[in-house]
């Protein structure tokens, strides 16, 4: 079995199987290290003696095995020490039944989600955890995502399994009447999933279609359970309308190509028209929020069948709206671009020098960019190409640093 197949193995069936094992046995670190036990297992036997027919079955079956060994191996450990301290045979051991863990069919990705989502976590915590347990990504890319050492990352993992054992909670999903408290911290993690799948942070790849999937898949168990949420909705039609841009936003040669010059014929058209059905649906009937306005101007960007077709009044009005909902540098940035495809170039510039005294902007590679194409628009030909080279030596997405250092370059 090769590298690739076992990476999308533990990245779309692992987190099933974690989640199966936590709630028979109750152990989250327990239940990782049986899976990965597991999956090396697979890589092993897999090769010479095939895949099963249920693949995830069979994770769990051995998993299970693994971990029941491992309480044997602890327990027996401490009856040892028990009778050795006082001088008494230890009794044998009686291992928790190895039955099957779940039902037939039965998917706990959610209910480890909300698992790592718990409220007593902080966000950084849930997100880590998440992209760890959900998400299968390796403590180590996690840890570049977060532009940290890979030793504290694993810190902030460990610390957050045991804040989740030290808080009681259960491995069930929460009653009906707590999910829409619960939803605002689920529905976050799941979009930043869903970015980081979208736009690699690091790395050689653009995206990470295994994370856009998996986030796409839980939120429309999410949306499942909760059809009449707006913003649940509304995540759900931002992330369609967005993955369905991906498959023009690459060329043959794997180099990234911007909106505007995107092959609009690449676009998938049943996500589009789902993802608008969807929003459309939650704007007529539902409390406005941030991620309908997103998925809005989403939709706007998708249904201009060319780029000079783009309604970019409507785009600006709608990032209006969404400064007063969630306002913060992001947004503002992103309505400078409006303002400029409105106003022209000098007016988003005004807004662009406004945000380069916001710390949490000034280092980061997407203002300069930002900014190296408005000065190109305005005819600023050496300042653009500056604010290009800029933006390519900040990013840390090699695809990213390539598509603007070629872009600073041709000017």
């Amino acid at each position: 079995m090769s590298d690739t197949v076992t990476d999308e193995l533990w990245r779309s069936v692992t987190p099933q199987v974690i989640g199966a094992l936590v709630r028979r046995y109750r152990d989250f670190d327990r239940a990782e290290e049986a899976a990965q036990e597991a999956l090396l297992a697979a890589a092993a036997q897999w090769p010479a003696q095939g895949v099963p027919d249920d693949p995830k079955a069979w994770l769990i079956r051995v998993a299970s095995r693994r971990l029941i060994d491992g309480l044997r191996s602890d327990e027996s450990r401490a009856r040892r020490e028990l009778a050795d301290a006082t001088r008494a045979p230890a009794d044998d051991l009686v291992a928790p039944p190895p039955d099957a863990v779940g039902a037939p069919g039965q998917d706990d990705s959610l209910t480890l989600l909300l698992l790592c989502c718990h409220p007593s976590l902080t966000p950084p915590a849930r997100l880590a955890l998440t992209l760890r347990a959900v998400g299968g990504l390796t403590t180590a890319e996690i840890a570049r995502t977060h532009l940290v050492p890979e030793a504290t990352m694993a810190q902030r993992i460990s610390r957050a399994k045991q804040r989740i054992r030290e808080s009681g909670a259960e491995f069930r999903m929460p009653p009906p009447d707590d999910l829409p408290a619960r939803m605002s911290e689920v529905l976050h993690v799941l979009y930043l999933v869903f970015t980081e799948g979208h736009t690699a942070s690091s790395g050689e790849r653009l995206h990470r279609v295994d994370l856009t999937a998996e986030a796409i898949r839980l939120t429309r168990q999410v949306h499942a359970l909760l059809p009449d949420d707006g913003e649940v909705a509304g995540l759900l039609a931002l992330m369609l309308l967005t993955e369905a841009r991906r498959p023009a936003r690459t060329n043959p040669a794997g180099e990234l190509v911007p909106l505007a010059e995107q092959d609009r014929s690449l676009w998938d058209t049943a996500y589009i028209q789902e993802g608008v059905a969807l929003v459309t649906d939650a704007l007529t009937r539902t409390r406005l929020g941030p991620y309908q306005v997103q998925a809005a101007i989403a939709a706007v960007h998708d249904e201009a069948q060319t780029a000079a077709d783009t309604d970019w009044k409507q785009v600006l009005a709608l990032y209006g709206v969404l400064g007063q909902l969630a306002p913060g540098p992001v947004v503002s940035l992103n309505r400078a671009v409006a303002l400029a495809m409105v106003e022209g170039p000098a007016a988003g510039l005004a807004v662009l020098d406004d945000l380069a005294l916001d710390k949490r902007l000034a280092r980061h590679h997407r203002l300069h960019a930002v900014r190296a194409h408005l000065l190109d628009l305005a005819g600023d030909t050496e300042s653009a190409r500056e604010s290009y080279l800029l933006a390519s030596r900040l990013t840390t997405s090699i695809p990213e640093q390539d598509h603007l250092r070629r872009k600073g370059e041709a000017l």
